[in-house]
């Protein structure tokens, strides 16, 4: 079974040549690049990508239609440029497409690494990232879900082995820089919802507690409190920015 890697990049050189060695014995891959400046495009020439180019959004997900169509391949799969993935990943991901041929998405779990630790309540975190480039269509929204044409497998979460690796372990000022420019890319997806006061007390205050109450930040000790804390601090920084953008 043929497979086409998809991977949007921008001054992606960090992590990416990890990622294209995770994924170097597939079929195809495509780097889809906001003109990087640094060197990233010579690092996809050392893995023989075809590259392709996509003007600069700030974010990734009004670029993910075009690259997704520039696939030779009917199954695609689609990394993020500090994203891997493993062998047994990739034969269950075949195996489970010849077993259950009228999947067209398969719903990966994706561990998450926050001061050197693994998120306890980060994880599962499905990604959509292995289906049929034709059933699928990506809204132009920052942190949007595909819309998917056909049924969905969910990979079970149990076996961590069989999961996306985010590389990325950002410290606290760069959670902070992406919080910034990532919620002021959420506005016009929300523009249309109305913030109350009490959204702005009781929602933060519920991200905190999902992430370490319910799911269970708390085994993660002080990384994990923390973890939960930026969480709570970026929903509340979009609804700030939302109410104000009201106001005006």
């Amino acid at each position: 079974m043929n497979i086409s890697v998809v991977i949007n990049t921008y001054n992606a050189e960090k992590h990416l040549r990890e990622v294209l060695e995770s994924v170097k014995e597939l079929d195809e891959i495509i780097i889809c690049d906001m003109y990087s400046d640094d060197q990233t495009l010579q690092i996809a020439k050392e893995y023989n990508s075809r590259v392709i180019f996509h003007e600069k959004t700030g974010f990734v997900e009004p670029a993910r239609n075009f690259a997704i169509s520039q696939a030779k391949n009917d199954w695609v799969l689609l990394l993020d440029a500090d994203e891997t993935v493993n062998s047994k990943l990739i034969q269950y991901l075949q195996k489970t497409v010849n077993e259950k041929p009228n999947i067209t998405c398969v719903a990966i779990p994706r561990k998450n690494y926050f001061l050197g630790k693994f998120m306890h309540s980060a994880y599962p975190d499905y990604v959509y990232r292995f289906f049929k480039k034709d059933k699928v269509f990506w809204p132009e929204f920052i942190h949007s879900i595909p819309k998917i044409d056909g049924d969905i497998f969910k990979i079970k979460p149990g076996n961590k082995s069989l999961a996306i690796e985010h590389l990325a372990n950002d410290s606290i000022e760069a959670i902070e820089n992406k919080s910034n420019a990532y919620s002021t890319a959420e506005l016009p997806k929300r523009q249309h919802k109305k913030v109350t006061v009490l959204k702005l007390i009781f929602s933060p205050f519920f991200w905190f507690f999902k992430y370490y109450v319910i799911k269970q930040g708390f085994k993660d000790g002080k990384a994990g409190f923390l973890f939960a804390a930026l969480k709570a601090r970026y929903k509340f920084l979009t609804l700030a920015k939302l109410t104000a953008k009201q106001i005006q």
